[in-house]
């Protein structure tokens, strides 16, 4: 099979030549990716495993000026004497900006929204001009270079709506107003949603294979609100955002991320249209009993720990959670393997290859 094959027949849940793997877009974090640099001589972990699917983004925005222009009114007393922004890109262009943290690459994010207390002062904020065609001309010719490679093409759209509210406002501020304050949370997700639903369907024309969205809503054990918060703000925001894409694209597969515990609302991101569930931390909810619950309707896209074993465990460990997985969310076909995380700077250099070794060894499907 090509590596485009081998993911749409797993994304069908039927079975491929072997299971497709990745390591998340962006999850070498800076010493890893040093260390990958020293190792191998490569810049690209994608290229270098040969990794099945490529992504594709808007391009950068043509706007003139610098951050403070935009931003400044809102950030400058959030910022700390003599610290600044360091995301002008992706998050940046929302006006999110963070400061150093004190260890590795860790930083500490700041809210522009955060002293904000109606809607009209919602609707009044600088939004990236995102809705702009002239930031998807490229995409087309991009997915078409990649599927003449054979490889299968990921629209990029995670930190949907949820989690990009909460950059904004701050997670306790949008959490408040999900309780008291429903016409500023319903005019910031609102805004966001019609940003988004414009993005999916340019990327829906353009072809990608998958879209994947994301939005962290589960914590270890829980969800982070309640399954019917959920339900009131985040499902049909969720729901129109993929009928968009399925109505340009019916054959698109729809992915969605969320760390942590979200089992109450699985049975939800199906009836809306889901059909790929990621990252499935085993820490957090058990893949096996998700393949038996779901197994006919989702594919399962991770599922190797970065909590325990990824860091913690030894390069055996690594390729017995592999196998495990192989052997029962793998039965049948409907897995793509990957690290459920970044992976963060405790992670050895031998768990990474071991990873890799353990899916070309575990990985094979045998007719």
């Amino acid at each position: 099979m090509t590596p485009r094959e081998r993911v749409l027949t797993t994304l069908k849940r039927k079975i491929p030549d072997k299971a497709p793997r990745e390591v998340s877009w962006g999850a070498f974090t800076p010493s890893l990716m040093k260390t990958f640099r020293e190792k191998t001589g490569a810049d690209d972990p994608a290229e270098y495993f040969n990794f099945e699917v490529r992504s594709v983004v808007p391009a950068p925005t043509r706007k003139t000026g610098n951050f403070n222009s935009y931003y400044g009114s809102y950030t400058s007393k959030l910022l700390e004497k003599g610290k600044h922004d360091e995301m002008w890109g992706m998050l940046a262009e929302w006006g999110i900006v963070a400061v150093k943290g004190s260890r590795y690459h860790f930083s500490k994010i700041l809210h522009p929204m955060a002293n904000l207390r109606h809607p009209k002062e919602i609707l009044n904020y600088p939004f990236p001009d995102l809705k702009e065609s002239y930031r998807y001309t490229h995409i087309p010719d991009e997915v078409e270079k990649l599927k003449k490679r054979e490889l299968a093409v990921m629209g990029e759209l995670v930190v949907t709506i949820f989690e990009l509210s909460w950059y904004l406002r701050g997670m306790e501020n949008l959490l408040t107003d999900f309780m008291v304050n429903e016409k500023i949370a319903n005019t910031l997700l609102d805004v966001i949603t019609d940003i988004r639903c414009f993005q999916t369907e340019k990327f829906a024309q353009a072809g990608v294979d998958i879209l994947r969205l994301g939005d962290d809503v589960g914590s270890q054990k829980r969800m982070i609100m309640s399954p019917e918060l959920w339900r009131k703000y985040l499902k049909p925001r969720l729901r129109k955002v993929i009928q968009i894409a399925k109505r340009v694209n019916p054959d698109i597969h729809i992915f969605y991320h969320s760390d942590g515990y979200i089992e109450p609302i699985i049975p939800d991101l199906i009836q809306i249209g889901v059909d790929i569930l990621n990252p499935i931390q085993p820490e957090c909810m058990d893949p096996a009993k998700l393949k038996h619950q779901y197994g006919n309707k989702l594919s399962f896209w991770g599922t190797i720990g970065c909590q325990k074993t990824m860091p913690f465990g030894s390069p055996e460990d690594v390729k017995q959670e592999v196998k495990l997985r192989m052997q029962t969310v793998g039965q049948g076909g409907g897995l793509l393997l990957a690290p459920t995380h970044i992976l963060e700077p405790e992670v050895p250099w031998e768990n990474v290859l071991a990873f890799f070794e353990a899916v070309e060894k575990y990985g094979r499907y045998r007719n």
